[in-house]
C-alpha cells in the first residue's frame, strides 16, 4: 500500500490542517487546490487514498471522481462536502467515491475513516486469495479472483475495486442474508451507524452493471427489513 495521500481541497486552512494530522500518521501528503491540478496529480501519482472536496474551482469533485473512475484509476476516494443535500452525497457514491464526510467534520472522525480505508486495502493485499483462486461461475456470472475480471453472460463488465470486492463477497456466500452493517464491516472495513446508504448506493450501481433488469434483480436480492443476499446457484 502506498503511504502517499492526495488532498484536493481549495480551502488552504483545511488542506494544511489535514496535511499536519496525516503527516502525524507517518503519511506523505500532496496537496492540490483545484480540480484540474488534483486530477493531473491523481493520474500521475501512486496514492493510497484521495481526499477530495466536492466544491472545487475548474473541475468540481464529482467530475474529478467521474473522470478518475473512467480512467480506471481505482484509488479509494474519501469525498468531503459542505452540502447537506442527500442527492450530492449519493451521486458522489454512485460515481465511485468510497465514502464521504459532510463539513464541518471532526478531525478525529476523518482520521478514523482514513485509517479504516487504508487498513482495508492493506488487509485485502495481505489476505490469501479466496478459498479457491479458480474462476467462479455462478448464475451466468464468471469471476476471476486473481485477475479481478468479471463477465456476465460472456460480456465483460467494468467494476470499481469496491464493487468487485462487494460482488466477490456475495458470490462466496450465496444465499446468506447480509445486513448493511455486516457488509460495511466485511467489505468496507468499518461499521458506522447511519452510513448504510453507502451500501445501498454501491448495490444499486452494481445491479446496473450485472443485472439484466436492475429494477427486478435476479442476482443481488433485497431481503426487506434485513439487507441483501446473493441468489443461490441455479441447479438442474
Amino acid at each position: 500500500m502506498s503511504n502517499r495521500i492526495l488532498v484536493i481541497e481549495d480551502d488552504h486552512d483545511i488542506a494544511h490542517l489535514l496535511e499536519l494530522h496525516l503527516q502525524d500518521m507517518c503519511l506523505s501528503v500532496d496537496l492540490a487546490d483545484d480540480g484540474e491540478q488534483g486530477l493531473l496529480l491523481a493520474k500521475k501519482g501512486c496514492y493510497g487514498l484521495i481526499i477530495l472536496d466536492l466544491m472545487l474551482p475548474n473541475l468540481d469533485g464529482l467530475e474529478v471522481c467521474r473522470r478518475l473512475r473512467t480512467y480506471s484509476i481505482q484509488t479509494p476516494i474519501l469525498m468531503l462536502t459542505a452540502k447537506s443535500s442527500e442527492f450530492d452525497r449519493v451521486l458522489g457514491l454512485e460515481l465511485g467515491a468510497d465514502d464521504y464526510l459532510t463539513k464541518p467534520f471532526s478531525i478525529k472522525e476523518l482520521l478514523a475513516r482514513v485509517k479504516a480505508i487504508l487498513r482495508r486495502v492493506e488487509l485485502l493485499k495481505a489476505q490469501p486469495l479466496p478459498a479457491t483462486s479458480k474462476r467462479i461461475d455462478i448464475n451466468g456470472i464468471m469471476i476471476d479472483p486473481v485477475g479481478r475480471v468479471v463477465t456476465v453472460d460472456n460480456r465483460q463488465v467494468d467494476l470499481t475495486a469496491r464493487e468487485f470486492d462487494l460482488l466477490l463477497y456475495f458470490v462466496l456466500h450465496p444465499g446468506r442474508v447480509c445486513s448493511r452493517a455486516h457488509l460495511l464491516d466485511r467489505v468496507w472495513g468499518y461499521g458506522h451507524e447511519g452510513y448504510e446508504h453507502t451500501v445501498n448506493s454501491h448495490i444499486n450501481r452494481l445491479r446496473k452493471k450485472i443485472e439484466t433488469d436492475p429494477a427486478h434483480a435476479q442476482h443481488i436480492l433485497t431481503v426487506w427489513g434485513v439487507g441483501y443476499k446473493f441468489a443461490e446457484p441455479v441447479t438442474g
